[in-house]
């Protein structure tokens, strides 16, 4: 089992070392969906073989004198379950690259980062040792680089790759301190250790450790206050997005929070900073979708807004809830982005007023995207539904319960959040579904057959993972939840149809006024970044410069010109003169005679 869980590690790694090193030599396309499907299948009869026991195996990497650091694979329901969407999405979009990039000179190796991509997430996943777990979680930062900057040639990737690079290193290093932390005090980085010595832990290591690994979840995940690289990461190409948005990087957040569940419940403290923060981003950022008019801008926002709908669900105790999301989340939100790479490739942009009418050119990318935004808004009976349900129902429990995991203040505060966000969510998500498809609008043309088939492929999913989460991990409704959800959710779609319906071609966006660039610009978060942040560093980089030029600079001069008059001065002892020389020497036979006898 464990061999398996390792083999769907190393496929995909190989895959992108032959891409990355032998270029158009081998097939990309082959060769990465082949690894995908490997991968895939490694996982799924992993998982079949026996989904209930908790599996681990590893082997000490080096003596450190200290801490030993392990390689290994642990296998447990969390893990198995999110490495079966990580593999199922992955294959799904690098077969939607085949068409998408086609003909592309930089398809291998845009092909062979989106294997290595997936290697990391799932090193992630499955790995048994939090420093291993933090290798994978970089590596994914490193591969988001180069593919955020996928068209190198625009300086909106190049400025987009490096915003999103330096944004995630800032909560990167959080995590990596918070790993330290947990491994001092467990004598252990294994993750079965560190859990197991949860209980042993004093209360300020693991409020150091809960308030460090936020930090790199709120970096990675994309919430506020270092929200503002995933909009910007639309300048990659649709793949990309997908990726990054739906199975991987911003995903893993969650996921690490699950995986370390229990140090936030016994740092509630934690706890409770990470739901105040998910509630702040989760309405902040369903706002802006409301107000952008690109439309992957919109799915990027709706991404920050859902993850902190997973987040709040954590703070307010709801594991099984928050990991539900996880997943129906993966399967929706892929299939939005990869529809909306279709549109933009009939379109020629992502803007939505150059959109509309598109449902009768476009009939497999309307239905498909149709059912990814209905999971989003959580209409019955998409996935989306009953993820989304369960958190309002942990949320309501929470905060009417009488030891919420979190201050009782918060657990209202989470509750009023999640149901406004719900609002917020079904309005943005039906102006976007209007806006692109209804309307008057361009004549285009359907997407190719091997971009359609994963659009397919993700709407099942989408549709029915809900009644398999019932199935699987007794993700049972509350009637009341159910029915405050639903009411939510139609009164945030009825009230943008409305709008819509006195003037398809307006865009209800508009009936924001003033407060609409606000909301656009999230609070016009990156001038306010630029104008402090930015600012401080450039006079700190400025300042060090100085630093360098009058201080280390001038000792190297200074060194330098006094080697060069020590030269000269030696230089004047050889003048090639035999008399000269000889003179010395006896001179110095002399100096020595006369200092042994007065020495002695």
């Amino acid at each position: 089992m464990t061999l398996l869980a390792a083999l769907a590690v190393l496929v995909p790694l190989l895959a992108a070392a032959a891409g990355l090193l032998l270029g158009r030599r081998v097939p990309p396309g082959a060769v990465a969906v082949g690894a995908a499907v490997c991968s895939v299948l490694a996982i799924l009869v992993a998982v079949l073989a026996d989904p209930a026991r908790v599996v681990e195996t590893s082997a000490l990497l080096t003596p450190t004198g200290t801490i030993p650091v392990t390689v290994g694979v642990r296998i447990d329901g969390l893990s198995a379950t999110v490495a079966v969407m990580v593999a199922l999405v992955s294959l799904a979009i690098q077969v939607y690259s085949i068409g998408y990039l086609r003909g592309g000179v930089r398809y291998p190796s845009f092909a062979a980062l989106v294997s290595l991509f997936t290697a990391a997430m799932l090193t992630v996943v499955l790995s048994a040792d939090l420093l291993v777990t933090y290798v994978g979680w970089e590596v994914m930062g490193i591969c988001s680089y180069f593919l955020i900057g996928h068209h190198w040639e625009r300086p909106a990737s190049t400025a987009a790759a490096v915003k999103s690079f330096l944004m995630t290193r800032f909560g990167d290093v959080g995590f990596l301190f918070g790993i330290f932390v947990l491994g001092t005090a467990a004598g252990s980085f294994r993750i079965t250790d560190v859990l197991a010595a949860v209980p042993a832990m004093s209360s300020g290591t693991l409020l150091a450790a809960g308030l460090l690994v936020t930090l790199g979840v709120v970096g990675k995940s994309a919430q506020f206050p270092l929200h503002s690289w995933l909009p910007d990461a639309m300048a990659g190409p649709a793949p990309v997005s997908a990726l990054i948005h739906a199975a991987t990087m911003v995903a893993a957040g969650a996921y690490l929070v699950a995986l370390l569940f229990p140090v936030f419940l016994a740092a509630p403290v934690a706890l409770d900073v990470l739901a105040v923060l998910a509630v702040v981003s989760m309405v902040g950022a369903a706002l802006a979708a409301l107000a952008v008019d690109d439309l992957k801008r919109v799915l990027a926002y709706s991404t920050i807004s859902q993850l902190s709908l997973m987040f709040a669900a954590l703070a307010a105790g709801g594991r099984t809830a928050a990991v539900a999301h996880l997943l129906a989340h993966a399967a929706f939100k892929a299939l939005l982005f990869l529809g909306a790479g279709a549109v933009f490739l009939a379109v020629g942009s992502t803007l939505m007023t150059r959109m509309g009418g598109l449902r009768r050119s476009m009939p497999v990318t309307f239905a498909t995207m149709t059912v990814g935004f209905a999971a989003l808004a959580g209409i019955p009976p998409t996935s989306g539904f009953f993820s989304k349900d369960a958190i309002v129902t942990v949320a309501e429990h929470a905060a009417t319960g009488t030891a919420p995991p979190v201050a009782a203040t918060t657990a209202w505060l989470v509750l009023v959040g999640v149901l406004v966000t719900v609002a917020l969510t079904a309005a943005y998500t039906t102006r976007a579904w209007l806006r692109t498809f209804f309307g008057p609008g361009p004549a285009v043309a359907e997407a190719p057959a091997i971009m359609r088939w994963p659009l397919v492929a993700l709407a099942v999913p989408a549709l029915l993972l809900g009644l398999g989460l019932l199935w699987s991990v007794s993700l049972r409704p509350d009637l009341s939840s159910a029915v405050l959800s639903v009411a939510l959710t139609g009164f945030g779609a009825g009230a943008v149809y409305l709008a819509w319906r006195r003037d398809p071609a307006a865009d209800p966006a508009d009936l924001l006024g003033r407060a609409r660039p606000v909301l656009a610009t999230a609070g016009h978060t990156d001038d306010l970044y630029e104008r402090t942040v930015a600012r401080a560093v450039l006079r700190l980089a400025d300042a060090v410069v100085g630093v360098d030029d009058r201080v280390v600079g001038r000792a190297v001069t200074g060194a330098g010109r006094n080697a060069r008059r020590l030269g000269s001065a030696m230089r004047l002892t050889q003048n090639g003169n035999p008399q000269f020389y000889l003179t010395g020497l006896l001179a110095g036979v002399l100096l020595i005679a006369v200092g042994v006898v007065v020495l002695s």
